[in-house]
């Protein structure tokens, strides 16, 4: 079964990838947010889902517990406001758990 691809934030930051085929949902408070999410984790139909940083901030539970499953994949973007950095942050943290150095960036 093919995964589909899922994009959660604000309306002016998620609208955009309805045209290129991507499940938007609108969520803007935490109650939304955390509703949202669980209900895409738990369905099972989502192989990837995009969420704005401004929203990834507000549901640190949902992130913890999924962050080690292969499906869904939770990825921050940035949001119609800008870039948080938090996307870059874990891509960091990435490459340093698996290659045992910093070798991105230098801070």
């Amino acid at each position: 079964m093919r995964k589909k691809i899922a994009v959660v934030g604000d309306k002016g930051s998620v609208l955009g990838f309805k045209s290129v085929g991507f499940e938007v949902f609108m969520a803007n408070t935490q109650q939304e947010i955390s509703d949202t999410m669980t209900q895409l984790c738990k369905s099972g139909d989502y192989g990837i889902i995009f969420i704005t940083e401004q929203a990834y901030v507000q549901i640190p539970k949902i992130i913890d517990e999924y962050k080690e499953i292969p499906t869904p994949a939770i990825i921050p973007i940035p949001g119609k406001d800008g870039s948080l950095g938090i996307g870059i942050k874990n891509v960091k943290k990435n490459v340093e758990r698996a290659v045992g150095a910093d070798i991105l960036f230098n801070d």
